[in-house]
C-alpha cells in the first residue's frame, strides 16, 4: 500500500482479448473506492504486468477476461507473479462460467467476479484480497 494507506491495483487485459468496456468500469469503480488504479489497456503479457507491478508496487493484478482464455491466462499469471516472488493477489473478472471457478481458486487465484457484481462488491473483494496477504 501506498504511505497513505492506498491499496494500489494493477489493471489489464492479458492476451489477445480486445474488449476492454467493463474494465474501465471497474477502474472507475476502484478509483471512486479510494485506490490508486494503474490500468495498463489492452494486449499485455504477463512480463509486462509483473514490471508494472513492481514498478508500482503494487498490492494487487486485476484482469478482466472476456475470450475463454481464463484456464490458461489465470494460472499462467499467478504462476509469473510466484516466479518473480511477488506476495501480490490475481484477481479474475469477466465472463466465466460456473465450473472454472473452482479450478481458478484451485490455481491460486484470489477472487473471480462475475458480470453483474455490484460496485462495493468489487471494491471489498479487492480490499479483502489483499488483507489476506
Amino acid at each position: 500500500m501506498s504511505q497513505d494507506g492506498q491499496i494500489r491495483i494493477i489493471l489489464a487485459k492479458l492476451g489477445l482479448d480486445g474488449h476492454d468496456r467493463g474494465i474501465k468500469v471497474v477502474a472507475r469503480i476502484l478509483r471512486d473506492a479510494g485506490m490508486e488504479v494503474i490500468y495498463l489497456g489492452l494486449r499485455q503479457t504477463t512480463d509486462s504486468i509483473i514490471a508494472a507491478a513492481e514498478q508500482e508496487d503494487a498490492d494487487a493484478i486485476g484482469l478482466s477476461m472476456h475470450n475463454a482464455s481464463h484456464m490458461t491466462l489465470a494460472p499462467a499469471m499467478v504462476k509469473a507473479v510466484a516466479e518473480a516472488e511477488l506476495d501480490t493477489p490475481v484477481i479474475v473478472g469477466g465472463i466465466i462460467p460456473d465450473e472454472d471457478l473452482q479450478p481458478l481458486r484451485d490455481a491460486g487465484v484470489a477472487v473471480v467476479l462475475g458480470p453483474g457484481a455490484s460496485a462495493e462488491e468489487v471494491a471489498q473483494a479487492v480490499r479483502d484480497a489483499v488483507a489476506s496477504v
